[in-house]
């Protein structure tokens, strides 16, 4: 466990740490209070199974899909209006999945909270790396990781709080508070928006991605209510299949692809992200299939099962760091096999409880054994992923770890209904549990089949990458838009030259302490 990160001294960066700490605490509250809200959002709406799957998904698709172009959007507009825009947006909608008063009205305004989402966190983390140099950017980082994390601890919590207390509306009226205070600072910051007008967006590949998501998560989760057979349910499903085919093609002949395909042709990050899928599929799935199951079938109020998932939550903010450091030394390839190893035999312990789970032999056994497994997975994935990869292209191939993460867990949480049979009930849960465990055991196989250790040489250079993992795992790099801001600071090239001298390897640390997909 590393010593409390150091106040920045100047108001300026104080700002800046505030900012980038409340912007990413607003995605990092709604992401694990949703999964508490959802069977109170479906006695009061309605709709069953389908619409909590779409109240987790609704939000996944968009993030997901328009998360790799949110760099190029902060280069093209600057990242103050980019995080200001995201900030209103999640704001705005969080107040519209408040008042919902139907499903379809509660899935369109998730939606919404996506696309605003995806543009949280890579803005905050960027004004991080753009004002932070030397030794300040690893104290800035490890005060943004903290607060984050105990964002993380607190949320399943707060959010059970309120459902019990009030109702599930107002655990998303909260996403307004930080929002707003947010806004507050940014109006205080000193510090102009830069833009760099060479950055190319890819609409089209944004706009296939998206497209093709949804429709195969509309057919995964519909098919339940209409069946295959139904034109509803098959042609969504095959039309979703299509896009997606066509965004990969077009992904290998962009000019400038939103997830270039050559990184895949590097062997650790190709079966880092295969190993990734597996991981955070199987974590999607246990996170929505558990706390349904404990609050619909088991009898636990909302509040108590938001608790559940904390042992783990605390043993990854105490030795993910330590962790890291053994996988510099040791090499990842036995962390990434043994972690979700161990994570697979935490949830087997849950196999063949019913309806009266108890919480002191079998699900705080099972929950401690599965966050050891955690732990000891997502730094090494990170750092084989991150390391892998030379530091010009250390952000996108980042992004795309994080984009790989989310769209497993997305396509995880619209499967829960073919994998249960449609019902949450004991039986539903058992085979539920079945396909969480393979999913664990095969990204520990993977990883063991796939992962080389890194040479030395290799290994030197990635402590020049500069590199800031981030919540949803976002890592961004030194791009264009960074070289205008610093043209815009008169001597601070010569500042950041020098502080780089003694900073060999706090890019790589930073990264080396949070997972590369997101929790």
């Amino acid at each position: 466990m590393t010593a409390a990160p150091r106040t920045p001294r100047t108001r300026e960066e104080r700002l800046v740490l505030a900012i980038a700490v409340l912007a990413s605490i607003v995605s990092f509250l709604d992401a694990t209070l949703v999964n508490v809200a959802l069977p109170a959002i479906g006695r009061d709406l309605g709709g069953g199974l389908p619409t909590q799957q779409w109240a987790v998904d609704a939000y996944l698709v968009t993030l997901g899909a328009l998360i790799l172009v949110a760099g190029s959007l902060s280069d093209l507009y600057g990242r103050l209006l980019v995080l200001r825009v995201g900030l209103v947006g999640f704001g705005v909608a969080s107040l519209l999945v408040a008042a919902a008063p139907f499903p379809a009205f509660l899935i369109g305004a998730r939606a919404v909270q996506g696309i605003a989402g995806a543009l949280l966190v890579p803005s905050s983390l960027a004004l991080i790396t753009s004002t932070f140099r030397g030794r300040a950017q690893g104290t800035a980082i490890g005060a943004w990781t903290a607060w984050t994390s105990a964002a993380t601890l607190a949320g399943p919590v707060v959010g059970g709080l309120f459902v019990d207390v009030l109702s599930w509306r107002y655990a998303f009226v909260l996403n307004v508070v930080p929002i707003a205070v947010t806004l507050v600072l940014l109006a205080r910051l000193r510090a102009r928006d830069v833009r760099a007008p060479g950055a190319r967006i890819d609409l089209p590949g944004a706009v296939l991605a998206t497209l093709g998501l949804a429709g195969t998560v509309s057919a995964l989760i519909e098919q339940g209510e209409l069946g295959w057979a139904h034109p509803a349910i098959w042609a969504p499903f095959g039309g979703g299949i299509l896009l997606f085919a066509a965004f990969l093609v077009r992904q290998a002949t962009a000019r400038a692809p939103m997830m270039p395909l050559s990184l895949f042709r590097i062997r650790n990050f190709a079966w880092g992200n295969i190993s990734t899928a597996f991981v955070y599929a199987a974590l999607a799935l246990s996170g929505f299939v558990l706390v349904v199951f404990l609050q619909q079938r088991a009898g636990f109020s909302a509040t108590a099962a938001g608790l559940v998932s904390i042992p783990s939550t605390v043993l990854m903010v105490l030795f993910s760091s330590l962790v890291g450091r053994w996988s510099a030394r040791l090499g990842p390839r036995v962390f990434m096999t043994v972690g979700p190893l161990l994570a697979a035999a935490g949830y087997s312990v849950l196999f063949g409880v019913d309806d009266h789970v108890d919480y002191l032999t079998r699900l705080l056994p099972a929950i401690l054994v599965f966050g050891v497994g955690l732990t000891l997975t997502v730094a090494p994935l990170t750092s084989a992923i991150l390391g892998s990869i030379e530091p010009a292209r250390s952000g996108i191939a980042s992004a795309v770890n994080n984009a790989v993460a989310r769209v497993s867990g997305l396509l995880a949480v619209a499967l829960v209904g073919v994998v249960t049979g449609g019902v949450l009930d004991a039986a539903g849960f058992a085979r539920a549990l079945v396909v969480i465990v393979a999913l664990f055991a095969a990204g520990g196989v993977t990883a063991f089949a796939g992962i080389r250790r890194a040479r030395a040489e290799d290994a030197g250079s990635r402590g020049d990458a500069r590199a800031v993992q981030g919540e949803e795992g976002d890592v961004e790099h030194r791009t264009d838009h960074d070289e205008a801001e610093e043209r815009a600071r008169p001597g601070s090239r010569e500042a950041h030259d020098e502080a780089r001298g003694d900073d060999g390897s706090d890019g790589d640390e930073a990264a080396d302490d949070e997972p590369a997909g997101g929790r």
